[in-house]
């Protein structure tokens, strides 16, 4: 809807506050998805037949493992079909919320969980940064509440946010008379903003701010001279030599308090509370989630307010209009009642022109959400979501009654925030034994039983019948940072392949629970991320033996001549095709796809695969890493590097080591087969598969070449690692050697 129809009044009597669409692409992905299905069949009707007519145990075992990567490969692309069968386009009216809320105490409260763990791989001037941008929201600020959840209980946190509620007095007012869009401070003065001498005293008061706040953390303590007031002083006393990350008390500080304290335009302020839950060895933590529910109980004692935001803590908020947009579905009178939440793509500051790591994550964050919004409603992706409180206390049919009134979603506050009987409830709710015989991360809060809380909370609570929306602004609502090195990046999506596969090998298992609770198409879309580490078996098998095949002299694809290669010209060439299309129509760039895909390969045999044997390992009892911290810390020269486009390796890791082995032995055997068809001794009819296979991924591992062979720099790939590729790498070769015919 365009021009005038935008504020037209519904057929109901209320202003129009959004409006859904259904992609028009839809019907043909629904006839390339039947067409695509028979070809699929095909290929295991060939299958099933080059099988049988096995004549060695080598060439059974071989074509074997092709049938099951191909099952895989099938299994995964029907995952990635649920998306497309009824993507849809939705677009609210802010604009139009005026009628609905006619005064500022009309509009709901909300409350912001921003959660960091560690202040050495989660610089607090960063975090600092993402609460200030939600504080200004266009919204009214006695409506706001920040909780700050520090789970490393650094004194070094608490004094940033301590110079952070000083520092809003001044910002808040100023975001306001400007009318500025970019609301996070380190982001507006990196912008080309209008100067002018109100501009130029608060990039000082900011820079001032920002001073203290590194200095102190190069200093590891926080000096003496940066205290001023005797409250400041009493709250940093807590930190005594028995105070430790893994055990002490709560700690909750009242910042700013909206009923008391006004900027300097004599303006009500937010709420601004730190939390720090009470820590123990004895008891269990259960990282994100526990620090979540805390939060929970926690603002549910002091503000209550009915709409929950959670954010991580570098995703700063880009558009101060996001929570408008948030109420064109929770005022809709025409709302579904089973609405739960509404999540916002997460989108990324500071990616290189190509996007070398895909970070950006497009399927994930913008063409999948798409699509699970046309059925029940994306997943929830742990950051740039707002919930309705109900939400964690069990179905909409039926409440799960929490042990306190206080914790209810209904319970009105009537008390000030900083009065000592609030308080005191605040920090026995924060307790590490809390939540023991109790439904919280079972019924009731954000669930436990996964490293990926954000993906199993949102999954349990659509089981359960919620709903959600997708909202997908013209100004991006958030922005975060990435990972530079790609021996974080690869780190990361380990930790969520693991989590994910704790999901879908569960008793909640999406291809179980999932169709029976969600139906078949949503079931299958949380079955494609649940499953996300198995692509590590194709991609593995497609990696590796093709171009064993190559060297040893075995063929085991279809010629040229044979009608069967048409079948695989096609599977492979229109499933690129329409992840191409997909790619670039929801805002992508070709080059930036290529980065996607080629970091698709890179994973499979890397945190996919090592994802896959940790989860494991995991199951048969051994203990393993269990959850890191991703680095949000820049090297400047590894920053340089990464404006470049140039991969950074550097560090001799495990996963590494797979990776080099598939760029050697694919750019051996493609070489291998040309000089043999240029011999004549092979023909390039018989072998074009195989060495299409081979070239392919050779060209996908030029920068592994460059980091091994070419490059000097601290990022390269370590002679230990290449080393170790190359002696694996001919034992391959030689044990494939013994089986060659």
């Amino acid at each position: 809807m365009k021009g005038s129809t935008e504020k037209i009044i519904t057929g109901h009597g209320h202003p129009l506050l959004n409006t859904v669409k259904v992609r028009r692409r839809t019907p043909l992905n629904r006839m390339f998805a039947a067409v695509y299905l028979a070809g699929a069949l095909a290929l295991f009707y060939h299958h099933a037949r080059t099988l049988l007519s096995s004549t060695t145990i080598s060439s059974f075992l071989i074509r074997f493992s092709f049938l099951i990567a191909d099952i895989v490969l099938v299994f995964m692309w029907s995952t990635t079909q649920s998306f497309r069968m009824r993507p849809v386009i939705r677009r609210e009216f802010p604009e139009n919320l005026k009628p609905v809320l006619q005064n500022s105490g009309e509009f709901p409260g909300l409350d912001v969980f921003i959660c960091t763990a560690d202040p050495y791989k989660e610089p607090p001037i960063g975090v600092v940064n993402t609460a200030l941008s939600v504080m200004a929201y266009e919204y009214p600020t006695e409506k706001i509440s920040v909780y700050v959840s520090d789970d490393g209980g650094s004194e070094l946190t608490l004094f940033a946010f301590m110079e952070a509620a000083k520092f809003a007095g001044y910002w808040l007012p100023f975001c306001r008379k400007k009318k500025i869009e970019e609301r996070c401070p380190e982001a507006y003065f990196r912008s080309n903003y209008s100067y002018c001498s109100e501009t130029q005293d608060i990039k000082i008061k900011y820079e001032v701010m920002k001073q203290r706040i590194e200095t102190t953390m190069e200093r590891g303590k926080v000096g003496d001279e940066y205290v001023t007031k005797e409250e400041e002083r009493e709250a940093l006393r807590k930190w005594t030599h028995k105070f430790t990350r893994q055990n002490h008390p709560t700690v909750i500080q009242v910042l700013l308090e909206s009923g008391k304290d006004k900027d300097s335009s004599d303006s009500l302020m937010p709420n601004l509370i730190y939390l720090s839950r009470q820590k123990s060895t004895a008891s269990p933590h259960h990282f994100k989630a526990g620090a979540l529910n805390t939060l929970l109980r926690v603002s549910a004692i002091m503000t209550n307010s009915p709409i929950v935001l959670t954010l991580d803590c570098d995703m700063y908020s880009n558009n101060p209009l996001t929570p408008q947009h948030v109420l064109c579905y929770i005022c809709d009178p025409a709302m579904d009642p089973k609405l739960g939440y509404i999540q916002f793509p997460q989108r990324f500051h500071g990616l290189n022109k190509n996007d070398i790591y895909a970070s950006e994550f497009i399927p994930l964050f913008l063409t999948n959400p798409a699509g699970m919004d046309g059925l029940a409603g994306p997943i929830y992706v742990g950051t740039g979501c707002f919930f309705c409180r109900r939400v964690f206390f069990g179905p909409p049919s039926s409440m799960v009654v929490p042990e306190i009134p206080e914790l209810s979603p209904d319970h009105v506050v009537d008390k000030p925030i900083s009065s000592q009987e609030v308080l005191a409830l605040a920090n026995s709710v924060a307790g590490c034994n809390y939540e023991e015989e109790s439904n919280w991360g079972s019924k009731v809060g954000f669930r436990y039983g996964s490293l990926v809380e954000d993906y199993y909370t949102g999954y349990r609570l659509q089981c359960e019948g919620w709903r959600s929306r997708f909202c997908q602004p013209d100004r991006e609502a958030f922005r975060g940072d990435v990972p530079i090195t790609l021996n974080e990046v690869l780190s990361q999506n380990k930790r969520w392949s693991i989590g994910l596969l704790e999901v879908g090998f569960s008793k909640y298992s999406p291809v179980t629970l999932g169709f029976i609770a969600m139906g078949p198409l949503m079931a299958l879309s949380y079955a494609h991320s649940a499953f996300w580490a198995i692509w590590s078996l194709p991609i593995t098998i497609y990696g590796f033996l093709p171009q064993l095949a190559l060297l040893i002299n075995l063929p085991i694809f279809p010629k040229v001549s044979d009608p069967w290669f048409i079948l695989y010209a096609f599977l492979f060439m229109s499933s690129y095709t329409q992840d191409c299309i997909d790619f670039v129509l929801a805002g992508g760039t070709l080059q930036r796809w290529w980065s996607e895909q080629r970091m698709w390969l890179m994973r499979g045999v890397t945190s996919y695969l090592f994802g896959s044997f940790e989860f494991s390992l995991k199951c048969l009892g051994f203990s393993t890493l269990g959850f890191n911290v991703t680095s949000k810390v820049v090297d400047d020269e590894q920053g340089k590097r990464y404006e470049q486009g140039v991969f950074e390796f550097g560090v001799a890791s495990t996963m590494f080591v797979p990776l080099t082995m598939a760029a050697m032995i694919n750019l051996v055997s493609f070489f291998h087969g040309v000089i043999e068809i240029s011999r004549g001794r092979r023909r390039m009819e018989e072998w074009f598969i195989g060495m299409f296979i081979a070239g392919f991924v050779t060209v996908n591992c030029w920068p592994i070449y460059e980091a091994v062979a070419l490059r000097k720099d601290e990022g390269r790939i370590p002679t230990k690692t290449t080393i170790i590729s190359a002696v694996l790498v001919f034992a391959l070769y030689t044990a494939a050697s013994f089986t060659s015919p």
